[in-house]
């Protein structure tokens, strides 16, 4: 049975890694259904916003990560959004796993001091996809 993944990336703190997101998503759909598919589409704004469309987004999002079997974040890019979704998926005991590019960022004391999160470094798309296909099959 396909597993619903939950896949964070930043969209309003930068869009530096959209293509990524873009490639992850899609490496993930090969076998399972990706809940935010949205987060991959490049032209995606940043400016999107205003006080109705943020309360439809914050409902469906949530409604989300309350569905999904899992979260999968690429946490390179720092935003605030994806930090909170991860609290909010951790509060409904959902699997967090956490990847970043280790020579680009380094990661907030709240992620990598709190165990509940599963945190990978990688360099390459090709090591990114290993691990999410060994979690993937592992879930």
């Amino acid at each position: 049975m396909n597993k619903k993944i939950y896949f964070a990336g930043s969209i309003r703190g930068g869009r530096d890694d959209a293509a990524l997101y873009k490639e992850i998503i899609a490496h993930i759909k090969e076998t399972d259904i990706v809940l935010t598919e949205h987060i991959g589409d490049l032209s995606l704004s940043l400016l999107e916003n205003g006080r109705d469309k943020d309360a439809l987004i914050y409902e469906q999002d949530t409604n989300w990560l309350r569905e999904c079997d899992a979260v999968i974040a690429e946490c390179t890019s720092p935003s605030l959004g994806v930090g909170y979704e991860l609290a909010y998926a951790e509060k409904y005991d959902k699997p967090c796993f956490l990847f970043y590019r280790r020579s680009k960022c380094q990661l907030s004391a709240m992620l990598t001091g709190n165990p509940y999160y599963k945190i990978y470094a990688y360099e390459t798309k090709e090591e990114i996809f290993e691990l999410i296909d060994d979690i993937l099959r592992n879930l």
